[in-house]
């Protein structure tokens, strides 16, 4: 999911940039892409709920028993956490940064629209 992400932003500003695009066909392309991501988004969002509060649940368990068997759970389901909050990090930044693209489209078709804070640091 991240090269795919990666390359379609890369993909989007090619085509922002291209003489002869039809803008209105990318913005509908574009918020599609959008309504994907946000999709992605939320199944990782809940994915990565549940594996934290499982890490919960399998911590106060091996800190109650003290057995191995809780304890290497633990320690398991921590380093699988790890990963699915970056994941899920990289998605939810990748995804607003989605949005400060549409905005850019959205201001070279029609003149104007809300610039963010991210893309008013860029533009400085």
């Amino acid at each position: 999911m991240k090269k795919y992400l990666t390359e379609y932003r890369l993909y989007f500003k090619k085509m922002l940039e291209a003489e002869g695009t039809d803008l209105h066909k990318l913005m509908e392309y574009h918020k599609s892409q959008i309504a994907f991501f946000q999709h992605e988004r939320l199944v990782h969002l809940i994915v990565t709920v549940l594996f934290a509060v499982c890490t919960i649940i399998a911590l106060v368990v091996s800190f109650m028993t003290k057995e191995l068997v809780f304890i290497l759970l633990s320690v398991a389901l921590l380093c699988l956490l790890i990963p699915y909050v970056s994941h899920y990090y990289f998605l939810e930044n990748q995804t607003q940064a989605l949005y400060d693209d549409y905005n850019e489209l959205f201001e070279k078709i029609n003149g104007l629209a809300y610039r963010s804070h991210s893309q008013t640091k860029q533009k400085e």
